[in-house]
């Protein structure tokens, strides 16, 4: 194995181990969400700080294979693909950790009728979902079940569409509480997030295994 293998395998396993501790951030801020568990939303945020010293190592590591290794073919679309599935990565720990703020912010069980109502959980447990499949399809140069998450993720958009207009419904019957209202609707539209997250992880998947660049393809 030569240096530039050696750099590329020790990339490849820092992104793994970044990807699974936004995966496990995603599920406890689930769990937390689920029970509004203060404590289980606080071990979110810690693990955010880990998260995001990889995001930068990481970021660092592309740059140099690039800049001394002048990588091509399959190599380049690889690092290229490294680097923008690390942002959406980043981005998703983000969204596990807005979600644990809520929980920690969040004491009135006014939330948590909402909640069953919009059928937020159901929403976010695919979500996690999706991360978890996409990390498999990485794994395995699976370009099939990369482009299954782009079904899937219209079932989470149509669950945040329901969940936006009983929402609505529900500012009309009660105005005085509009400002809770208006939190779980910023909360919905982060959890929707995350599988537009994984929707533009798999198209980076694709295009470092297949060379093709699907974004705005209405195919």
């Amino acid at each position: 194995m030569n240096h530039f293998e050696s750099e590329l395998g020790v990339l490849k396993k820092d992104f793994i181990k970044m990807w699974e501790l936004v995966s496990l951030q995603l599920k406890n801020s689930l769990s937390a969400l689920a029970s509004m568990d203060h404590e289980k939303a606080q071990k979110v945020m810690l693990i955010e700080m880990e998260v995001n010293d990889l995001d930068l190592k990481i970021a660092k590591s592309c740059e140099n294979i690039i800049a001394l290794y002048n990588p091509v073919a399959v190599d380049l679309r690889f690092v290229l693909a490294l680097i923008k599935i690390n942002t959406y990565l980043e981005k998703l720990g983000d969204i596990a950790a807005k979600v644990s703020k809520f929980v920690i912010k969040s004491v009135d069980p006014f939330y948590n009728d909402l909640i069953n109502k919009t059928q937020t959980l159901a929403m976010f447990e695919e979500a996690c979902d999706l991360v978890d499949d996409a990390l498999i399809a990485f794994k395995n140069n699976d370009a099939k079940k990369a482009r299954d998450i782009f079904k899937r993720d219209e079932f989470i958009n149509e669950i945040n569409k329901t969940a936006f207009l009983a929402i609505i419904d529900s500012i009309k019957e009660n105005p005085a509480n509009i400002e809770k209202y208006l939190k779980m609707i910023n909360l919905t539209r982060r959890i929707e997030k995350a599988g537009d997250m994984s929707k533009l992880i798999a198209e980076e998947i694709i295009f470092y295994i297949e060379a093709k660049v699907i974004r705005h393809d209405s195919k």
